[in-house]
Order: structure tokens, then sequence, then C-alpha cells
């Protein structure tokens, strides 16, 4: 039997496509807690938001963080709910706004 295929999430992938455009970090987590790791990170480096913070904690795993004005956050929230910050707001994508027709005024 055919396995049923998972739906994507048009606004999960579009706010992963502003999240590429975003500066990136990599860091190793070290003996911390990776969102421990990320947020001396941030200190230390003095990194100004947005940005986005990947954070090794072994071989095989890696956790990523947004670096927003509020604090820091997951980043499979933010893909999901970019419109609720700010500083994404220049990575998107313009959309044309669609022409209003006027009336022509004839004398």
């Amino acid at each position: 039997m055919a396995r049923k295929r998972k739906r994507k999430s048009r606004r999960r992938q579009e706010g992963r496509k502003i999240l590429e455009l975003v500066p990136q970090y990599n860091i190793e987590s070290g003996e911390d807690k990776p969102v421990t790791a990320a947020r001396k990170y941030i200190h230390a480096i003095g990194i100004q938001p947005p940005a986005l913070l990947i954070v090794r904690r072994n071989e095989h795993t890696t956790d990523r963080y947004f670096w927003a004005e509020k604090g820091l956050f997951g980043a499979q929230y933010v893909e999901e709910n970019h419109f609720l910050f700010p500083s994404l707001k220049e990575y998107q994508p313009q959309v044309p706004k669609a022409q209003t027709k006027t009336p022509a005024v004839t004398g």
C-alpha cells in the first residue's frame, strides 16, 4: 500500500525561503546547552538582529535559532510565523499591488 505524503505548508516554505536570506552563524555548543551557547555567542560577538544561528550539538544533531529584536526564537517557529517579525519584512518578496481602475472623467 502506498504511503501518503505529508503536506508541506506554504506558509512554512515561504518562511524558510526568507530565513535563507538572513545572515547565518554556525557554532558548536561545546559543554553548554545549545540555547545557552547561542546566547553566549550573540553577546560575545555582538550580533545585531536579524540573524540565524545554527548550533551543532554533536555530529548528528543541529539546532537552529533566530535572533530577533524581541529575543531568541526557534527557527521552526519563525518559519511558520515569519509575518510576526518586523525585522523580516525587508527580506520578504514584494508583491505587486493590483492597480485600481479609476473612472475616466469626460468633460
